[in-house]
């Protein structure tokens, strides 16, 4: 088999496995009488903006591993 052809296989397999958890989803939701869930989940993403955090959200809290700043690191 080519890398093409070993590449077509999986995404084959990606499809199938997306067709299935589609209707595993709509299965459940029709036991549970909620309206299945849309096909596109683009709208549920968030979008995280590339400007630095506010400094002052940091203040108080521990640098993470290395313990708090006015004591040294073990």
């Amino acid at each position: 088999m080519s890398v093409q052809d070993d590449l077509a296989a999986v995404k084959r397999c990606l499809e199938d496995l997306v067709r299935t958890v589609g209707q595993l989803e709509r299965g459940i939701a029709a036991e549970r009488g909620t309206p299945p869930p849309t096909a596109g989940r683009a709208e549920s993403l968030v979008t995280i903006p590339d400007a630095p955090y506010d400094r002052g959200l940091w203040k108080d809290v521990d640098d993470e591993g290395l313990g708090a700043r006015d004591r040294h690191a073990p």
